[in-house]
């Protein structure tokens, strides 16, 4: 079994920063790629950064120049620090990961979501 616990959402002001952080858990032989994703309400889910086992990182271009997506292979933990916030920075995130648990067995997994909310 494997789980994704993502922490460091919250309440800010425009303009300030936000560290997003996910740990994976569990029966891991290996992590490939790994994302942030969010939805705000009415829209669907949209991928926002993500990085290879290589930490190639891609942004969408909403945020590129002002987030960084990051990985510690040691840690199995992706982060995601987001600055310059602004209001349409709004919505639940959610990490994901592309997780090998053994030579032949693959899947992708989801965290729970934490919430992100700039407003003033």
């Amino acid at each position: 079994q494997v789980q994704l616990v993502e922490s460091g959402g919250g309440l800010v002001q425009p303009g300030d920063s936000l560290r997003l952080s996910c740990a994976a858990s569990g029966t891991i032989f290996s992590i490939n790629t790994m994302a942030w994703y969010r939805q705000a309400p009415g829209k669907q889910r949209e991928l926002v950064a993500e990085i290879t086992s290589a930490d190639s990182p891609e942004y969408a271009d909403s945020v590129k120049g002002r987030f960084t997506i990051s990985r510690d292979n040691a840690k199995n933990t992706v982060y995601l620090q987001m600055n310059s916030l602004k209001p349409e920075d709004t919505a639940v995130y959610y990490c994901f990961a592309d997780i090998s648990r053994s030579t032949w067995y693959r899947s992708d997994y989801w965290g729970q979501g934490t919430q992100v909310t700039v407003s003033s």
